[in-house]
C-alpha cells in the first residue's frame, strides 16, 4: 500500500487572516465553498477551526464516494488539518501571506492507496481528480473573498 498525495494551491487577493478564517468557518462559509462533489454536509461539533467535527460525502468519481467524518485541528498558525475517522485520509490546509493583501492557500490530501493494479490506477488518476475538486473549492473561496 503506497501513500497517495494530491496538492493544489491558489493565490487569493485577501489577507491571510481572512482566507484562514473563511476556511476555518465550518458553520457558514465552508459549506458555501464546496463544489458539487460534496454532499450531506453537516457540522456535528464546534464549527470554528480546531475542535470541529464535520461530516460530508465526497464523490470523487461517478463510482467512488467517500463517507468522511473529519476531526479538525490547528497544529500551527495558518494551518488546518482534517483527519478522516473513516479512512486514512488527511487533508492539510496551509495559508501564508503572499504580499500586500494577498495570501497563498495550499491544500494537500494524503491517504493509503490500494495495492496491485487498482492501486496503480489510483496513484495515477486520483491525485489529478482530487486536485481539480480542491482547485474548484479554492476558486470559490477566492470569489467569496474578492467581492
Amino acid at each position: 500500500m503506497a501513500q497517495v498525495e494530491a496538492t493544489t494551491e491558489r493565490i487569493i487577493a485577501a489577507d491571510a487572516e481572512a482566507v484562514f478564517g473563511a476556511l476555518a468557518d465550518y458553520k457558514d462559509t465552508r459549506a458555501k465553498l464546496l463544489p458539487g462533489h460534496f454532499s450531506e454536509y453537516q457540522v456535528r461539533e464546534g464549527g470554528d477551526g480546531a475542535g470541529t467535527l464535520v461530516h460530508w460525502k465526497l464523490q470523487a468519481t461517478s463510482k467512488r464516494v467517500r463517507d468522511c467524518l473529519l476531526e479538525v485541528t490547528e497544529p500551527s498558525e495558518g494551518q488546518l488539518v482534517e483527519k478522516d475517522r473513516n479512512s486514512s485520509m488527511v487533508t492539510t490546509w496551509t495559508v501564508t501571506p503572499a504580499g500586500e493583501g494577498r495570501a497563498k492557500a495550499v491544500v494537500t490530501t494524503v491517504w493509503n492507496g490500494a495495492g496491485g493494479i487498482g492501486g496503480f490506477f489510483e496513484r495515477t488518476f486520483a491525485p489529478k481528480g482530487l486536485a481539480r475538486i480542491y482547485d474548484e473549492l479554492l476558486a470559490n473561496l477566492a470569489t467569496e473573498l474578492e467581492k
